[in-house]
């Protein structure tokens, strides 16, 4: 009895470590049998780091370089004329030029009141040198000559130069670039409608030569001059609103490739780049042509003859 009763803890022992053995053994089969972690298959981690960088937008609103903080500032000349701006007052965003910069300003992220204007005289616009602007709009010309110390955006408007006299002018009824010869005809300084003067017509009297529209105008209703040479809406506006008595004598034949105003910028501004993904976007829309059809005259002006 004493030893049937020793012997059954032990044979109870036994058992328990047969088990334990057996429980062992299936765990460690059951963890052998399971798949290896793939070294290939990167932790959610690893994949967060090893994902590129998404890319910066350097245009836009908050990644822009403005000459004054969170504001854009654009400068154009004074007088501001017409058809370009309304009341000599760019901020009521009235006139072809004042559109367009509005239009421009919207496509960078600035709404109307965040945006300064900056009276720029148009002869010191093109000149080297820092601005206190961002960009400039104020009918100049994208020429070789101003690209060397400037930048300009691509060309929001293809203009034609014109010719305006009275209607008593000795040109008055001139057809032909040959009859224009013997005028004597006056342009503003620094224009391209000078450089076009001299370029194309070639004129056997010398070029008169004025600081602003206004005294050309004043020139020619004096009898100084026979005749003005301007970009073709500005001939529309003067004959049909300032000079009743002047007329549109004809207008010229695009020249090769066309001359196109710019949007100006201090040289080597990279908020050029951002401007000319703005005007590709308002192009494409339609935008900028129904600014230009609500601004911009017709093109019905008789054309020159060589």
């Amino acid at each position: 009895m004493i030893m049937r009763k020793r012997l059954m803890p032990t044979l109870s022992g036994v058992a328990a470590v047969l088990l334990l053995g057996a429980c062992a053994s299936e765990t460690a089969t059951t963890a052998s049998s399971a798949p290896a972690p793939s070294a290939a298959a990167p932790s959610t981690a690893a994949s967060a780091a090893s994902a590129p960088a998404q890319a910066t937008d350097e245009c836009a609103r908050e990644n822009l370089t403005t000459v004054a903080v969170d504001m854009l500032t654009i400068g154009t000349d004074t007088p501001a004329y017409p058809p370009y701006f309304a009341d000599d007052d760019p901020t009521n965003g009235q006139g072809f030029e004042a559109a367009v910069a509005y239009a421009v300003a919207d496509g960078l992220g600035f709404a109307q009141n965040e945006v300064t204007w900056q009276v720029v005289p148009f002869n010191t616009s093109y000149a080297p040198g820092d601005k206190a602007f961002d960009f400039d709009i104020n009918q100049i010309s994208i020429t070789p000559k101003r690209q060397k110390v400037v930048d300009f955006s691509d060309g929001y408007y293809t203009v034609n130069q014109a010719v305006v006299a009275l209607k008593d002018s000795p040109i008055a009824n001139a057809t032909s670039v040959a009859e224009l010869q013997n005028a004597n005809l006056g342009a503003q300084v620094g224009t391209t409608s000078l450089d076009f003067i001299n370029a194309v017509v070639q004129p056997n009297n010398d070029v008169q030569v004025f600081n602003d529209t206004n005294d050309a105008k004043s020139a020619m209703q004096n009898g100084q001059i026979d005749g003005l040479v301007v970009d073709l809406p500005t001939a529309y506006y003067i004959t049909a609103v300032e000079i009743p008595k002047g007329k549109i004598v004809g207008q010229f034949e695009a020249q090769a490739g066309g001359e196109q105003f710019g949007l100006l910028f201090q040289k080597g501004n990279p908020l050029v780049t951002c401007v000319n993904k703005v005007l590709a976007d308002l192009s494409a829309s339609g935008e900028l042509q129904a600014i230009q059809d609500e601004w911009m005259a017709g093109t019905t002006a008789p054309y020159f003859t060589q």
